[in-house]
This record gives structure tokens, sequence and C-alpha cells, in this order.
């Protein structure tokens, strides 16, 4: 018997339409499938720990979309979360299973867009990705800048609020 797709490193369910993991193998893509999601995107650079190199390949011949946006771990940048936000955005009644090498990535950008996009409060945002780890200081100073930045973009009440770093502990 195939094995599900809750045996996927750092698999978490977010909600009945968006789950997030680390690297899938080949063989879980199809489990992705039967568990009826539509979309998979992937923010692992393709020299990650575990990255298959036909990925697109593989997803799409089982009849899902994919969406590549490599994101090096050392650099987030801005145009990631600008090619991201609308990916989730146009999915959002469409089963989408987002991933990177091991959940980091996606939880931050994940974070991101519950907090700017649907307005979470931190406390909930924040219990999703400490779920899966608390972001070192190059992800912490990312998720800063980010709500700064796009704060007021969707009139974020206090971009201020995430400043220091005891917020994580």
């Amino acid at each position: 018997m195939a094995e599900g797709i809750e045996a996927i490193y750092n698999f978490l369910k977010l909600s009945d339409y968006v789950a997030t993991a680390g690297q899938p193998t080949e063989e879980q893509f199809a489990a992705i499938k039967e568990a009826g999601y539509q979309v998979i995107v992937n923010l692992a650079p393709p020299n990650s720990t575990n990255a298959i190199p036909h990925e697109r390949e593989i997803v799409e011949s089982l009849g899902l979309k994919y969406t590549h946006i490599p994101v090096a771990w050392t650099k987030p940048t801005f145009g990631h979360l600008d090619q991201f936000f609308p990916v989730v955005m146009e999915n959002t009644e469409i089963p989408i299973f987002i991933h990177c090498a091991k959940n980091m990535r996606v939880s931050v950008f994940m974070y991101l867009y519950h907090r700017l996009y649907d307005r979470w409060d931190d406390q909930q945002a924040k219990s999703d990705l400490h779920k899966i780890w608390i972001p070192n200081e190059t992800w912490q100073e990312f998720i800063q800048r980010a709500i700064y930045d796009y704060g007021p973009i969707f009139q974020f009440d206090d971009p201020n609020a995430i400043g220091s770093r005891d917020f994580w502990f």
C-alpha cells in the first residue's frame, strides 16, 4: 500500500485547500494527486537537498499544474514573494500543495501570506510557522522587511509589531 501524504517530511495541512511540506519523493506525487491536490508549487532551488531534477515532468504527467519559484536559502527576495502571492491567490478554491526542501521557506512565505493577504493576527500565523521552525536571522530579517514594506500596501495596522528579536521566542 502506498504511503499517504502525511508521510512527506514536515507535512502540514493548513486548510482544506492548502498543504505544505518538505521535498516529496517521486512516488509521493501520486499520493498528493490522490489526496485531491491539483496544483504543486516548489520553492526549492534545483540544487536543494533531495531535489528531483525532473519534478515538473513528473507532476505534469499526473495532470497537475506545476509552478517553480526557486528561492535561495540565504537570499529570499521580494521578487520571490511577488511571484508566490499571485499563485496562492489564484488557487484559493483549488487544492494547492506547496513545498521546498524542508518546509522552511514555504512556512515563512505562508506566514507572510496569512499576515498580509488573509490579515491573520500574528499569533495565529506564527502558530503554523513554529510547527515547522523558528526562523534564523536571515529569515527573521526577511519577514520584518516584508511586513514593513508590504504592510502599507495591505493597510497593515502596525508594521513595527514584529520588530524585536524576542518576537520569535
